[in-house]
């Protein structure tokens, strides 16, 4: 393959919302799940076409709103006008002539380290709903093979406390339970209370309950269950700060948060030297996205804990009817293997996924 055939021409993004499955809320999430993420087509001068996927979320975004307000209208706006034209012509990768023409043959995980395991386990997300809803669905996913169920809370105390005990009561010992505020509890000492009251439901760990790393080590010393960062660990130099004030002893990790693959290594490999157990954590991801998470974590020994990772269904084939079911379409063609509780990653070259270019056309909103 010759370096001029490594040039890229050019490329297309997509805005894409898919039909979803049920409305998916958390604490401080006013848009709806997949509405208008961003999809990147990018063309190589030989012909050989790579795809990306970015979940864009407005109102979801770090501690402080540090990271608020990126919309996917401005998303496909900077892709369009101002990045895309500004690497067209130059070779697609700045690293040597061997790793790039390996990425036209390996999967990405090769490319990563190489996996150190076939899949990863799933958990099931479940929305802020009623308690009687809450415990349906968590029965229905036990059933289905998952046996994380992360429960949304951080609304109101006795709210929260409530859906947890029913979710309790209705899978039993079946299953594992971990919370998730996204930074609801106003102050530690409401966070603190609350945990304090769920500890009799085995909660495995509670992620993100306060806003800020100074609450958030208040809280991780008061309670028995370990805490987990997800809106405060976006870099590297986060898990630096939150290893330094002891504000967590888990992290949720994503390929998007730290801005790619390698970035994300990096992080993942601060957090290992931390001994701070890590799971792939998501933003309702379409196929490629999915894609994406399941590369990074079978590459990642850090990686130990269930994820949040959709398991992917299309019209065609549907993999499962509720755990981790998000769509009821999606936008590559072939859904990923699932069997017993864990999603493993294609084996094929790049991400291992073939896009059904006629569902981007029929969802396509921008």
């Amino acid at each position: 393959m010759t370096m001029s055939s490594l040039k890229i021409r050019g490329g297309e993004v997509f805005l894409v919302a898919l039909p979803i499955r049920r409305p998916h809320h958390w604490v401080g999430h006013t848009a709806r799940i997949g509405e208008g993420y961003a999809v990147l087509r990018l063309e190589l001068e030989s012909g050989v076409v790579g795809w990306g996927e970015t979940q864009v979320i407005a109102t979801w975004g770090g501690d402080h709103g540090a990271r608020y307000g990126e919309t996917p209208g401005m998303t496909a706006t900077a892709l369009r006008e101002v990045l895309l034209p500004a690497i067209a012509g130059c070779n697609v990768t700045e690293i040597e002539e061997l790793h790039q023409r390996m990425n036209y043959a390996l999967p990405v995980y090769q490319l990563l380290g190489g996996k150190v395991r076939e899949g990863t386990p799933i958990a099931h997300s479940i929305g802020i709903m009623d308690a009687d809803a809450a415990a349906r669905e968590a029965a229905e996913v036990i059933a289905e093979g998952v046996t994380t169920i992360k429960v949304k809370i951080g609304v109101e105390a006795e709210r929260d406390i409530k859906v947890v005990a029913a979710v309790r009561q209705a899978i039993g010992g079946a299953g594992k339970i971990r919370v998730d505020a996204n930074q609801g509890y106003r102050t530690w000492r409401e966070a603190v209370r609350v945990l304090a009251a769920m500890e009799k439901y085995d909660i495995v760990y509670a992620e993100q309950p306060v806003e800020g790393l100074a609450a958030m080590a208040a809280v991780s010393a008061r309670v028995n269950m370990p805490i987990m960062a997800d809106e405060s660990a976006w870099s590297a130099q986060d898990v630096l700060e939150i290893v330094r004030r002891d504000a967590a002893q888990m992290l949720s990790v994503y390929y998007t948060k730290p801005g790619g693959f390698s970035r994300a290594k990096r992080l993942l490999a601060v957090a290992g030297a931390a001994a701070l157990p890590c799971d792939i954590n998501g933003s309702a991801e379409m196929g490629i996205g999915v894609a994406a998470d399941l590369h990074l974590a079978v590459s990642s020994p850090e990686i130990v804990l269930p994820g949040t990772i959709p398991i992917t269904s299309t019209a065609e084939t549907v993999v499962t009817e509720v755990a981790c079911h998000k769509y009821l379409d999606d936008i590559i063609k072939v859904p990923f293997r699932y069997e017993k509780g864990l999603l493993y990653v294609p084996d094929g070259p790049g991400l291992g996924i073939e896009v059904d270019e006629a569902k981007i056309a029929k969802y396509r909103i921008g």
